[in-house]
């Protein structure tokens, strides 16, 4: 049997990890708030702003926003989607539909914000870099922040990498185990 993997600093354990990180629900509708499994996209808060709200950069501001996280590329062709509401409720959706949901704890949310908040997110590029890379089977990664998208390719040898994004996509990978 040939098991084919993709490698990616953002995802140190591997697209076949299925450890839920603690504070996480791991199988879909088991925290309230989240996305309903059956629904075709992720739940929105009860009490919040619309999905286009504008945030003006503060921490306060962007913590009404939605995030959106895109994976695509490695060995295996990924082509992955993390949805995070402004309540902290989470939708992963794999390449193959495959779903989980979970809640990131009031903690981790505050820290989302404030690198969300950070004045290097805003000069970032919002395509990756292109030309040559030397960085076989590279993860690109694609934020989306209200109207703000900043995007990188995962690869030490890629010029520009956006080091303010990166910081989202590893938090991101932590607290939500993708």
């Amino acid at each position: 049997m040939l098991l084919l993997t993709g490698c990616s600093a953002a995802d140190p354990a591997g697209p076949g990890a299925s450890s839920a990180p603690s504070g996480t629900a791991s199988t879909p509708g088991a925290t309230p708030g989240t996305a309903d499994p059956s629904a075709g996209a992720p739940a929105s808060p009860a009490a919040g702003p619309s999905a286009t709200a504008q945030p003006s950069g503060s921490a306060a501001d962007l913590a009404a926003t939605r995030v959106v996280l895109t994976r695509t590329g490695g060995f295996a062709g990924r082509g992955d989607t993390l949805t995070v509401e402004p309540n902290g409720g989470w939708t992963s959706v794999e390449r193959d539909g495959s779903r989980r949901t979970g809640q990131v704890d009031p903690t981790d949310l505050n820290r989302l914000w404030d690198l969300l908040a950070a004045p290097g997110l805003a000069t970032e590029p919002a395509t990756p870099p292109t030309g040559p890379v030397d960085c076989a089977d590279a993860f690109t990664y694609q934020l989306t922040v209200g109207p703000r998208v900043t995007a990188y390719v995962d690869c030490p040898d890629a010029a520009g990498r956006a080091a303010a994004t990166a910081a989202v996509v590893e938090l991101l990978g932590e607290v939500t185990g993708w």
